[in-house]
Formats: structure tokens, sequence, C-alpha cells
């Protein structure tokens, strides 16, 4: 099977499960647990949902980006909220238009590289409302970026802005001449030091894997 028709069958089995999927995925979003109420401090955050936690390691192990940016990036991109999308913009002022990209869920991941993502690393049945998909597809993203670019795992500010511009916008230096997107990156890189902080003096709570393993009595 050529290149073209791989594509083309991945396309049409799009199509061909989209309803289905579309009652699975509006259920994931409807039952997505509320945003975190302390989203300043990793450790509580995880404290009330572990199983985050579980998420962004195996995608530390997998992708090499550290638990505290993925989790920056999410906080930076959606609050923590399941089935954020942009708002729509206004037509004539005031009637409910189009929104300006097709961003959605925990990581804002547009369609078209999350439909690469699913090709390359994840699967039809990924979706962006959940948080095992959504930290995977960030290490993805960011282990693409390093392959790319040479920017460092561990440089939180300069993966965001390749995340907000993508790996050739950023090579061409587009994010110079938008300060806003320049100060977001900052921000991200200020709440993954943060996050890297208290994930230290936390982080032996969530990792007890074994049924009959509990903290403080776990291995690292």
């Amino acid at each position: 099977m050529s290149k073209h028709d791989r594509n083309t069958f991945r396309k049409a089995a799009r199509s061909m499960i989209a309803l289905g999927m579309l009652l699975a995925l509006s259920g994931c979003a409807v039952f997505a647990p509320d945003p975190p109420q302390r989203q300043d401090n990793l450790c509580e955050i995880f404290r009330e949902q572990p199983d985050w936690y579980d998420a962004a390691r195996a995608s530390q192990e997998k992708w090499g980006t550290p638990i505290a940016t993925q989790m920056a990036f999410i906080k930076r991109e959606s609050s923590y909220r399941a089935a954020i999308r942009p708002p729509r913009t206004k037509l004539l002022g005031f009637i409910p238009w189009k929104r300006p990209s097709s961003a959605y869920g925990y990581a804002q991941a547009q369609d078209p590289v999350w439909e690469e993502y699913q090709d390359d690393a994840g699967s039809l049945f990924s979706g962006r409302t959940d948080m095992d998909d959504a930290t995977d597809f960030i290490g993805w993203y960011n282990a693409r970026t390093h392959r790319s670019t040479g920017v460092s795992l561990n440089n939180p500010e300069h993966l965001y802005l390749a995340y907000h511009e993508g790996q050739g916008g950023y090579k061409r230096g587009s994010y110079r001449g938008k300060p806003g997107v320049q100060r977001a990156a900052r921000d991200v890189a200020t709440t993954a030091s943060r996050y890297q902080a208290q994930l230290n003096s936390c982080e032996a709570e969530f990792q007890c894997d074994g049924a009959f393993e509990f903290w403080p009595f776990c291995r690292g």
C-alpha cells in the first residue's frame, strides 16, 4: 500500500468511527474531573488526582519531558479544564461565529498536529480530554522539538515557544515579534520551576504502584 493510500485509508477510518467516538468522547468530557482547587501547588494537584501523576510519569519515562514541565504546559493551556476550546469570535460584534483555531482539550492540541500524533504515537481512540493522552502528546511533541531544533527537554521556556509557534516557526524566530508569547513562555518556565521544587518534596507519595504499597513505604 502506497503512502497516499495509507493516508486515504486513515482519513476514511476516522470518518467511519467519528460518530461513535463522538458519544464516547463527549462522555469522557462530561465525566472529566473538575479543575484542581489549588493549581499553584503540584503536590495538591496530584493529591486530588493521583492518576494524573501516573500519566505524567509515564510520559516522562517514554519521551523525556519532566513531569513538572508537562503540568506547567497544561496549566497554561487549559487550566486543567478537559473540554475547553478557544472562545468563538463575534460576527457584527454580537453574533457567535467561528473559533480562531481547532485547539481542544487539556493540551489545547489543534486538529492537524493531533492527527499527526495519532498516526505516529497515539491511536484513533486517543482523546484530547484524557489526561493520559494529553501528557503523552506533550511528551511526543517536545521530543520532536528536541530532535528538530536542539532545544533541551529541560528548557521549558523554549519548549513552550516551539509548542506555541510550531517547530518551523520557532526556527524562524516568529516568537521574537510576539511579546505576549514570550511572556507566556516565561510564565511556563516559572511554573515548571515551582512545580519541580514542590514535586521534590512530595513525589514519594505518588510512587506506590503495587497493590500492597502505601506511602511512605514505597520504592522510588
